[in-house]
């Protein structure tokens, strides 16, 4: 039967105001705090919480597939590796599997390449409406001159990139200069035009959860329209704790702003289960709006393969091996 549900009601494309920026408040900044043992306990009670099942299950799985940034970040990507993952962004589930649960026409959310790739992926996806992502500005360290990384922006906008990831200077929240992540980060939203920007915080590398929760705050004064955890290529990379923080802060921002930002969580997530775990959590702090793909994006790239899986349980009452869902 069809799948019926609160993931995949016939909800109307929700829209909502692109985030301007607003000028640099350090007495904002500055009063932002993050008790961490009270975090950590909230985040630790996540995933022992009573999951949902069956139908309602599959139907928060298709959603995740929507949510997902399907991503391939690797020095060795060649253009038949992008290809494929284009192919498997059109069509990320088994077309007999999405008939059985009334999910045809099911995409991922966006691709995310090199920007090498983009002009790639762009001709893969046309006709599609998937957008293409490419990381930018020195990924991962984000290290390279300011020119640069902007200039590099540019290019992949020019090349077709609808997304933009850029990553953060660490050091400046290390060092407490709010100031300079704030005009870092407005130069390149600047950068971006009409092509939306994640900002990359790289948490593992920050730090304390406060400093996680200011440089939250800084990107989202600064303009970002989506705020995410982690490139994929540090030790620790999306947590439960860190993003509670994040999305608290999103709920403070537009508390303050009545403007809507995105989260993304990114690296380490790779099963069904954890895909749940960051729905819910994103529907009980912050509303169904950020359970939509215009506000919410996994980074992933065998997190598909695995709720694909699920769902061929789901259908069939078996699991399959992970070679019947091969990328491509």
């Amino acid at each position: 039967m069809p799948l019926q549900g609160e993931a995949t009601q016939n909800l109307p494309q929700l829209t909502h105001a692109r985030n301007n920026g607003m000028p640099l408040d350090l007495d904002w900044v500055a009063s932002v705090q993050a008790n961490t043992s009270a975090i950590e306990r909230r985040a630790a009670t996540l995933p022992g919480r009573r999951s949902v099942k069956k139908d309602y299950q599959a139907a928060w799985l298709c959603k995740a597939i929507s949510c997902i940034d399907l991503t391939t970040l690797s020095g060795d990507d060649t253009a038949g590796r992008v290809l494929r993952l284009c192919i498997k962004a059109r069509q990320p589930v088994r077309p007999d599997l999405l008939a059985a649960l009334g999910m045809e026409g099911l995409t991922v959310g966006a691709v995310c390449v090199y920007h090498d790739m983009v002009e790639t992926a762009v001709r893969a996806l046309d006709g599609s409406g998937i957008p293409v992502a490419a990381v930018s500005t020195g990924f991962p360290a984000g290290l390279s001159p300011l020119h640069l990384r902007l200039a590099e922006i540019g290019e992949s906008v020019a090349a077709g990139a609808r997304e933009i990831d850029i990553v953060i200077s660490r050091r400046h929240v290390l060092t407490q200069n709010w100031q300079a992540l704030y005009d870092e980060m407005a130069a390149m939203r600047a950068a971006c035009g009409d092509a939306h920007v994640k900002a990359i915080l790289a948490t593992g590398e920050l730090g304390t959860l406060r400093n996680v929760a200011r440089a939250s705050l800084i990107c989202m004064m600064a303009g970002a329209d989506f705020i995410k955890t982690s490139t994929g290529k540090e030790p620790v990379n999306a947590t439960l704790p860190v993003t509670l923080t994040m999305i608290r802060a999103i709920r403070d921002y537009q508390d303050r702003t009545g403007i809507k930002v995105g989260y993304k969580p990114a690296g380490g997530i790779s099963k069904a289960k954890d895909a749940l775990v960051y729905l819910s959590m994103m529907r009980d702090e912050l509303g169904l709006p950020w359970v939509q793909p215009d506000l919410f994006r996994f980074g992933a790239s065998s997190l598909l393969g695995d709720i694909e899986r699920q769902l061929e349980h789901h259908v069939t009452g078996a699991y399959s091996a992970a070679n019947r869902h091969a990328i491509g």
